[in-house]
């Protein structure tokens, strides 16, 4: 059995009861980055065997994790925070298990985009969630493609390029377009920032941005000439 097991994206209480016990029984564990997975897994006093599985290796893994578990063991597979497949490796390994039969089983947990869609005070009831988008080709006809998007839109930022990313949303959105920007999430220093493009990128421009990003940014209300504000100035 293949286990995708979500690891907190700050705070390590947010880790469940049930994630410590399945890591504690597979017999290994795929890990993004084994660096930053062994302090994890040592804070939990768990000792199972490590391994490291990411973009740059994952196609050539694949066959022999899946023979491994064809020959009956259970493996876990957990990312740098969040839960796998979620803009993470994982998509290839499941797709492999699904086609040899082995059950895949993921664990419900941490991930950014959930608790920044909700607290993000944007409708939540349908949403499309973009993660990251191509850094040059094919960027531009991205952003022109979801201009008319009549969902609430989630991306995913680095923080050296959120700034940029605002000033071109700004310009395919419009500076009025609604934004809720947030970083940190479930860290000591989280932070949420809402209001337009024009006012959300003014400001982070002159800002030092660290952490991970999530831009939850309004969707295009047509046939409405008096939109209303969904928040109030601060």
């Amino acid at each position: 059995m293949l286990y995708l097991v979500p690891t907190p994206i700050g705070n390590l209480e947010d880790m469940t009861f049930r994630a410590i016990k399945v890591l504690k029984e597979v017999q290994l564990i795929l890990a993004e980055d084994t660096r930053t997975s062994r302090p994890l897994l040592s804070h939990f006093e768990i000792q199972t065997p490590l391994q490291s599985h990411h973009l740059f290796n994952e196609h050539q893994n694949v066959a022999y994790i899946v023979e491994r578990l064809l020959s009956g063991e259970d493996i876990a597979l957990i990312t740098d925070a969040g839960t796998p497949g979620i803009s993470d490796p994982g998509f290839l390994l499941v797709r492999e298990c699904v086609k040899n039969n082995i059950e895949v089983i993921c664990l419900p947990g941490a991930t950014a985009f959930v608790p920044a869609l909700v607290c993000s005070g944007l409708p939540c009831e349908k949403f499309t969630f973009e993660g990251f988008l191509p850094h040059k080709k094919g960027r531009q006809t991205r952003l022109e493609f979801l201009r008319e998007e009549t969902r609430t839109m989630i991306f995913y930022e680095s923080p050296h390029r959120l700034h940029k990313t605002l000033l071109q949303f700004c310009e395919y959105f419009g500076e009025e377009r609604m934004v809720s920007v947030s970083r940190e999430i479930s860290k000591k220093f989280e932070e949420t920032k809402r209001g337009t493009l024009k006012e959300v990128t003014e400001y982070f421009a002159n800002k030092t941005i660290k952490g991970e990003i999530v831009i939850v940014v309004s969707a295009e209300e047509k046939n409405n000439s008096k939109k209303e504000k969904i928040y109030s100035k601060e």
